[in-house]
């Protein structure tokens, strides 16, 4: 079964910046995907499932890492942590073989304290995403602090540029519930 919206925070805090950050683009990001606001939504806050990354028998990451691999879109954040992506978000990615993701249209997310690392989310996110078999169509978003303050300009700025890729796998019709356009 296909979930329309998926999203994935990889702060070690729970409830954190980075999951109202990835929570406002995967809205912005649903529409021109053809998902309706009212669509089902996951959100996977990694921070209430620390230890559990680590045990490969853990049902509820098992049950985690299915949901995302089931989604049409999934928004995956991080906050920068030396220069990358945190050791949390990558032990879950971890639990994906390398089509794992296959068929998912992924937008990586980063947020940081300053345009300094701004270029990880490209050189890091992405091909780790690409890498596990999810499709990446758009630039990823860097978000820095100082943009936190007006959000919703950041997100519309990127999303320019990003609503005719996500166009792109919008279904083409009300009955075509696949993954493509």
């Amino acid at each position: 079964m296909t979930v329309p919206l998926v999203i994935v925070v990889g702060n070690p805090r729970p409830a954190s910046r980075t999951l109202a950050v990835a929570s406002s683009v995967a809205a912005a990001a649903a529409g021109p995907m053809g998902i309706e606001s009212g669509a089902e939504r996951v959100t996977i806050d990694l921070a209430l499932y620390g230890p559990e990354l680590f045990d490969w028998s853990s049902a509820t990451v098992r049950r985690l890492a299915d949901g995302l691999s089931a989604a049409r879109l999934a928004v995956v954040a991080s906050p920068t942590y030396k220069a990358t992506y945190t050791g949390l978000l990558k032990a879950f990615l971890d639990w994906f073989p390398q089509t794992g993701l296959a068929g998912v249209v992924a937008v990586p997310v980063m947020v940081g304290a300053g345009p300094g690392h701004s270029l990880a989310v490209e050189v890091h996110l992405r091909p780790l995403l690409v890498e596990i078999g999810a499709t990446v169509p758009t630039r990823g978003l860097y978000v820095t602090e100082d943009g936190l303050e007006d959000l919703p300009a950041v997100i519309d700025e990127w999303l320019v540029q990003a609503r005719p890729a996500l166009q792109a796998f919008a279904p083409s019709s009300a009955s075509d519930l696949g993954r493509g356009g």
